[in-house]
């Protein structure tokens, strides 16, 4: 017999998700909880989603609370979301970088809140396409999220016609990936450019090597103020001197203080952070030999509680 989610447990499940991941379920979105864990209470051998939930508060935290954390978790996204944010990545943003880190020749890009990967492939795509002369650079896309199940699709690199068929261009497609059964797997090439890992970034931040580009994009918005200042105060310690941030259409730095200078091309509205530290260019340096290290072998674990 299928239950209900009723008010008690709604309530149990909003204070969850906000101690585990800072996301904030609103009010009046019982049936939109209760069609995201009917599936897993089904997986699970219980009756209903209420089961499913009483079942939670039983146990200490386990794989079960992360498979429905990771059901709560909106993970809306596609290949070239918005298109016009790439655009300005593509002509504004990557050629004034690849100016400045001609001499080191690195580049490393961070999308973080990437779900199931199409932002951070999207990326990888741009770049081969559009900038041929980095095949000689050290190049490092990282792509993270809250999401384990999410990241392990990420992984995978296999998608369905409907995924590829929303945003990705026919051509891209054709040139970078192949076909398999009903689905597409993107090409290994672009794969083992991006490393995916989960973090957390309501919480503590692990060690992370400085960027050239941050990508938090259309996260903020389910977050409450206290924790989005925590994330945007958080971004300048992981950006190289004068990297630059692209947040989604209405987020933004305003009123924080931060040291980001407004940039606005095509409508898009981006930050590029200014800094006056010779030795953050130093650490800088140093944080990417060692991920060029850890690529090459030792692989970095991060947790995400």
């Amino acid at each position: 017999m299928v239950v209900a989610l009723g008010m008690a447990e709604f309530e149990y499940l909003q204070r969850f998700v906000r101690e585990h991941s800072a996301i904030v379920i609103d009010g009046g979105k019982e049936a939109m909880a209760e069609m995201r864990l009917a599936p897993l209470a089904g997986q699970e051998g219980l009756p209903s989603a209420q089961h499913l939930l009483e079942r939670l508060r039983t146990e200490a935290f386990n794989g079960l609370h992360r498979k429905v954390l990771d059901a709560m978790t909106n993970n809306e996204t596609s290949f070239f979301r918005d298109l016009t944010p790439f655009e300005v990545l593509r002509n504004e943003i990557l050629p004034e970088v690849i100016t400045r880190r001609a001499n080191l020749r690195r580049l490393s890009i961070w999308s973080a809140a990437c779900s199931t990967g199409q932002e951070a492939y999207s990326v990888a795509m741009m770049v081969r396409e559009h900038f041929p002369e980095l095949r000689n650079w050290s190049l490092f896309i990282q792509g993270t999220d809250i999401s384990t199940a999410a990241l392990e699709y990420a992984k995978r690199g296999r998608y369905t016609q409907l995924e590829v068929n929303r945003g990705l261009p026919v051509r891209y497609l054709a040139k970078y990936f192949s076909a398999h059964g009903m689905d597409w797997q993107i090409h290994d090439e672009l794969r083992e450019l991006v490393e995916f890992c989960p973090i957390n970034l309501a919480k503590s931040w692990a060690p992370l090597p400085l960027f050239d580009v941050v990508l938090l994009r259309n996260l903020l918005i389910y977050f409450e103020p206290e924790t989005r200042q925590h994330v945007l105060r958080s971004v300048p310690e992981v950006l190289h001197p004068e990297g630059y941030l692209l947040l989604g259409g209405p987020e933004s730095v305003s009123n924080l203080g931060l040291e980001f200078e407004t940039v606005i091309a095509k409508n898009v509205t981006y930050y590029r952070l200014r800094r006056n530290k010779a030795q953050a260019a130093g650490s800088g340096d140093r944080c990417l030999e060692e991920r060029a290290e850890a690529i090459a072998g030792t692989r970095i674990e991060r947790g995400v509680e």
